[in-house]
C-alpha cells in the first residue's frame, strides 16, 4: 500500500547522538515515506565524550516542534548532550532534570503534536574499558560491574560462597571515590528516568520508551529497572511506557510507531525462528529471553505479535542461536550448537516459500551472533534470489539493535512498498552488518591497522587511511558475496565516525537486476516503488481494517483527563 500524493508531514527528530545509527538511520528510512524528518545541524551534536550543544538543541527542538505534526525526542540528548555524555556528567538531580520542562512547553504550544520520547536506563558494562565510560572505568570497570552483580545476588540470597568471597574482596580494594562517583551518577540518571515517567503519566508524552542499554539479569541496571517498573505501576503509566533491551535502534522504532499511528494500523508480525530454543535464549548484553524482547520491540513499534503466518501481516525470519549466543567474529569456528541446534537452510527455504507462496512482506532479524551478521545465511539468501525481495535485514551490534532496526524497515515497507530508499537501506545493512561487522573489521584490525601504527580504538581520523582501506575491502566483499544474488551495492562514501574500528559510517546506493526508481525522494508523499523489488508481496500489509495501536488507544481512554483536559 502506498501513500497518497500530497505534502509530507513534518516530524522533528532529536537523535541520541551523532553516529549514523542514531543520526542517519531514521532519516534514511523516512525518505521513502510520507514524512519529512527534520534533524538538528550535525555541528550541534556531540562528538563521543564531548556533549552536544544542549541549550541550542533544546531551543531548536522547541522552535521546530511549534508547527510540526510529531516529534521523536532522545531525552538523553536533551538532558546530557548524548549517550556517552550521559555516563560522564557531573550534574545534580534537579539540574539534570530541568530541561524536561521544555517538553511541557512544547506540549502547551502545540497541543495536537504527537510527542514520542525515549530515555535510556544507564548501562553498566561488565568489562574494564574507558572508551565510552569515565576514565577510571578502564581500571575498575569490571569491579564496578561485579559490585552490583554480586551485591544484587547477595540481597536475593542467591550468591554462592565464591561470589560472596569475591564481593568482599572487591569492596576492600575498590577506591571509595571511584565507587561514590559512579553510584552518584547512576542515582542522578535514575531520578531523571523517574521524572520522565511523570511526563508520560500526565499526558505530556504520548509514548515513552525506556530502552535498557547493555543489560544483565543482575546488577545495577537490573536494580534500576525494578525501581522504574515500580514507579510506572504507581503512576498507572503502563499503557504509555515500555521498558526493554535496546538503545541505538530507538529512533527507528519510534519512527515505525509514528507511521503506524498516522495510518491507523496495527500490523501483526509473525516470527519464524531458525532454532527451536531460539525464543528462550537470552542474547549477549541483554537481560531476558529473545522471544520476550522481540514481543516488546514489536509492541513499541506499534504492532502486535501474530500467532501464525496465516494471521501475520508481516513475516520476520529470526536467525537465532542454537543454544547460546557467540560473537560474530568467531563464526568461522562456531559452537556446535550453531550447526546442530538450528538450521539456517530451513529458515532460508521457509523465507522463500513465504515470499513466493504466501506473498507477504518478509524481513530478516539476523541475531544468531552478537556484533555482526551470519555470513552463511547471507549466502543462502543470495543463492535463493531473496536479497532484493526482502522487506528488511539487520544483524549489527546487539540483538535488540538489530530487531528494532529491521522491524522499522519491515513496517515501513509494509506501508510504502519497495522504494529506492528502501533498497539503499537494505544495501547499507548488508554492507555494514555483514561486510564490515562480520568480515572487514576484524580482518583489518588484526593486521593492516596495527602495521600502520594504529589500533582498534584509535585510527587516523574519520576519513584517513583506515577509512580508505575499509572502503576498498568492502567493495571487494560486496562484489564477491552479491554476485548472482540479483542485488548490487556500491559504496559512495566511508568514514570512521568515532575514529575507531567498532563502527563505520557508509553511504551506499543499491540496485537490482531489474533496475530501481529514485522517485521517492521528491517532495511529494507518493513513494514510487523501485523496480524488481518483489512488489507483489505487499498483499497483506496496510489492511483497511487495522486499528489504532492498542497501547495508545487504551492510554488515551484511561489518561485523557490527565493528559490535556
Amino acid at each position: 500500500m502506498h501513500p497518497t500524493s500530497g505534502p509530507k508531514a513534518k516530524v522533528v527528530y532529536l537523535p541520541l547522538d551523532e553516529r549514523p545509527c542514531n543520526y542517519d538511520f531514521p532519516w534514511l528510512l523516512s525518505r521513502g515515506s510520507d514524512l519529512e524528518l527534520v534533524r538538528p545541524p550535525m555541528e550541534w551534536m556531540g562528538d563521543k565524550k564531548k556533549p552536544g550543544r544542549i541549550r541550542e538543541l533544546g531551543d531548536w527542538l522547541e522552535r521546530e516542534a511549534a508547527d510540526a505534526e510529531a516529534a521523536i525526542v532522545s531525552i538523553d540528548t536533551l538532558l546530557y548532550g548524548g549517550i556517552v555524555p550521559s555516563r560522564l556528567h557531573g550534574l545534580g538531580e534537579h539540574e539534570a532534570a530541568a530541561p524536561l520542562e521544555r517538553l511541557r512547553r512544547i506540549r502547551q504550544s502545540n497541543p495536537t503534536l504527537k510527542l514520542y520520547a525515549f530515555h535510556l536506563l544507564m548501562r553498566c558494562p561488565r568489562y574494564s574499558s574507558s572508551d565510552e565510560e569515565p576514565d577510571y572505568y578502564g581500571e575498575w570497570g569490571r569491579e564496578l560491574f561485579l559490585l552490583g552483580y554480586y551485591g544484587h545476588r547477595e540481597r536475593l540470597g542467591e550468591a554462592s560462597a565464591e561470589e560472596l568471597a569475591e564481593l568482599e574482596a572487591i569492596r576492600g580494594r575498590l577506591p571509595g571515590d571511584v565507587r561514590d562517583d559512579y553510584l552518584q551518577r547512576r542515582a542522578v540518571n535514575a531520578a531523571a528516568n523517574r521524572a520522565s515517567l511523570e511526563l508520560a503519566a500526565d499526558g505530556t508524552l504520548d509514548f515513552l520508551a525506556l530502552p535498557q542499554d547493555d543489560a544483565a539479569p543482575y546488577g545495577w541496571t537490573a536494580l534500576d529497572q525494578q525501581a522504574v517498573r515500580e514507579r510506572i505501576r504507581e503512576l498507572g503509566a503502563e499503557l504509555r511506557t515500555l521498558m526493554y533491551p535496546g538503545a541505538d535502534e530507538a529512533g527507528c522504532t519510534l519512527l515505525a510507531r509514528l507511521v503506524n499511528a498516522r495510518h491507523d494500523a496495527v500490523p501483526l508480525v509473525y516470527p519464524r525462528y531458525s532454532s527451536t530454543r531460539g525464543p528462550q535464549i537470552t542474547p549477549l548484553y541483554e537481560d531476558r529471553m529473545l522471544g520476550e524482547s522481540l514481543k516488546l520491540h514489536i509492541l513499541a513499534a506499534g504492532g502486535l505479535l501474530a500467532e501464525s503466518a496465516a494471521d501475520g501481516d508481516l513475516l520476520l525470519l529470526v536467525n537465532s542461536p542454537g543454544d547460546r549466543m557467540g560473537e560474530a567474529n568467531g563464526q568461522l569456528s562456531p559452537d556446535a550448537g550453531y550447526d546442530v541446534q538450528r538450521s539456517v537452510t530451513e529458515l532460508a527455504e521457509y523465507g522463500h516459500y513465504a515470499l513466493s507462496r504466501l506473498r507477504k512482506p518478509v524481513a530478516v532479524a539476523d541475531v544468531a551472533f552478537a556484533n555482526g551478521g551470519d555470513l552463511q545465511l547471507l549466502r543462502l539468501l543470495g543463492r535463493k534470489g531473496m536479497l532484493p525481495r526482502l522487506a528488511g535485514i539487520a544483524g549489527w551490534n546487539t540483538s535488540a539493535n538489530s530487531i528494532g532496526t529491521v522491524l522499522a524497515q519491515l513496517m515501513l515497507y509494509g506501508r510504502f512498498g519497495c522504494t529506492g530508499s528502501h533498497l539503499d537501506f537494505l544495501g547499507l545493512r548488508i554492507a555494514e552488518d555483514y561486510g564490515y561487522c562480520s568480515a572487514v573489521r576484524r580482518q583489518l584490525a588484526d593486521g593492516p591497522i596495527k602495521e600502520l601504527g594504529m589500533d582498534y580504538f584509535a585510527v587516523d581520523g574519520q576519513s584517513g587511511r583506515a577509512a580508505g582501506m575499509v572502503r576498498e575491502e568492502l567493495a571487494g566483499f560486496l562484489e564477491r558475496e552479491l554476485a548472482g544474488s540479483g542485488l548490487s551495492v556500491k559504496i559512495l562514501d566511508c568514514r570512521m565516525p568515532w575514529r575507531r574500528m567498532f563502527e563505520v559510517g557508509l553511504s551506499v546506493t543499491a540496485g537490482t537486476d531489474e533496475g530501481r526508481s529514485d522517485a521517492d525522494v521528491t517532495g511529494a508523499a507518493g513513494a514510487v516503488p523501485a523496480e524488481g523489488c518483489g512488489e507483489s508481496e505487499l498483499s497483506a500489509a496496510g489492511r483497511s481494517g487495522m486499528r489504532e495501536p492498542s497501547m495508545e488507544k487504551a492510554a488515551s481512554a484511561a489518561d485523557n483527563n490527565e493528559a490535556r483536559g
